[in-house]
Protein backbone atom coordinates (compact mmCIF):
# COMPACT_ATOMS: atom_id res chain seq x y z
CA UNK A 1 0.00 0.00 0.00
CA UNK A 2 1.35 3.43 -0.96
CA UNK A 3 1.25 5.98 1.88
CA UNK A 4 1.80 9.73 1.41
CA UNK A 5 4.24 11.65 3.60
CA UNK A 6 2.90 15.20 4.11
CA UNK A 7 4.86 18.29 5.12
CA UNK A 8 4.21 18.59 8.86
CA UNK A 9 3.03 21.74 10.63
CA UNK A 10 5.96 23.18 12.55
CA UNK A 11 4.88 25.99 14.81
CA UNK A 12 2.99 28.81 13.16
CA UNK A 13 4.61 28.53 9.73
CA UNK A 14 2.49 27.78 6.65
CA UNK A 15 5.53 26.53 4.74
CA UNK A 16 8.79 24.78 5.50
CA UNK A 17 11.91 23.88 3.54
CA UNK A 18 13.26 20.40 3.01
CA UNK A 19 16.89 21.02 3.95
CA UNK A 20 18.03 17.42 3.30
CA UNK A 21 16.74 13.95 2.57
CA UNK A 22 18.27 11.43 4.97
CA UNK A 23 16.92 8.48 2.96
CA UNK A 24 16.99 7.82 -0.79
CA UNK A 25 14.39 6.22 -3.04
CA UNK A 26 14.59 2.46 -2.52
CA UNK A 27 15.81 2.70 1.08
CA UNK A 28 14.07 0.74 3.82
CA UNK A 29 12.55 2.95 6.52
CA UNK A 30 11.70 1.94 10.08
CA UNK A 31 8.85 3.43 12.10
CA UNK A 32 10.10 6.59 13.82
CA UNK A 33 13.31 6.74 11.78
CA UNK A 34 14.28 10.20 10.48
CA UNK A 35 13.82 10.42 6.72
CA UNK A 36 14.36 14.15 6.11
CA UNK A 37 15.46 17.38 7.76
CA UNK A 38 12.79 20.09 7.71
CA UNK A 39 13.70 23.74 8.26
CA UNK A 40 11.69 26.82 9.21
CA UNK A 41 12.90 30.34 10.01
CA UNK A 42 13.28 29.29 13.65
CA UNK A 43 14.37 25.64 13.72
CA UNK A 44 15.58 22.56 11.85
CA UNK A 45 13.91 19.28 12.82
CA UNK A 46 14.05 15.65 11.75
CA UNK A 47 10.92 14.37 10.00
CA UNK A 48 10.30 10.88 11.40
CA UNK A 49 8.53 8.19 9.43
CA UNK A 50 5.03 7.32 10.62
CA UNK A 51 5.24 3.89 8.94
CA UNK A 52 7.77 1.12 8.33
CA UNK A 53 8.35 0.34 4.66
CA UNK A 54 10.31 1.53 1.65
CA UNK A 55 10.73 5.09 0.35
CA UNK A 56 9.42 4.81 -3.21
CA UNK A 57 9.09 8.41 -4.37
CA UNK A 58 10.43 11.82 -3.40
CA UNK A 59 8.06 14.50 -4.70
CA UNK A 60 10.09 17.57 -3.64
CA UNK A 61 13.88 17.73 -3.67
CA UNK A 62 16.05 19.18 -0.93
CA UNK A 63 15.85 22.96 -0.93
CA UNK A 64 12.17 23.07 -1.88
CA UNK A 65 9.76 25.32 0.03
CA UNK A 66 6.59 23.29 0.57
CA UNK A 67 3.18 24.20 2.00
CA UNK A 68 2.13 22.46 5.21
CA UNK A 69 0.07 19.36 4.38
CA UNK A 70 1.42 18.98 0.83
CA UNK A 71 2.78 15.52 -0.03
CA UNK A 72 6.58 15.47 -0.11
CA UNK A 73 7.18 11.72 -0.54
CA UNK A 74 5.53 8.29 -0.66
CA UNK A 75 6.27 5.12 1.29
CA UNK A 76 5.34 1.60 0.26
CA UNK A 77 4.14 -0.30 3.33
CA UNK A 78 2.82 -3.81 3.91
CA UNK A 79 -0.95 -3.92 4.40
Amino acid sequence: MRVPVPMPKLGEEDQARISAWLKAVGDTVELGEPIAEIETDKATLDLESTHAGQLVEIVHDAGAEVDVGEVIAYLEVAE
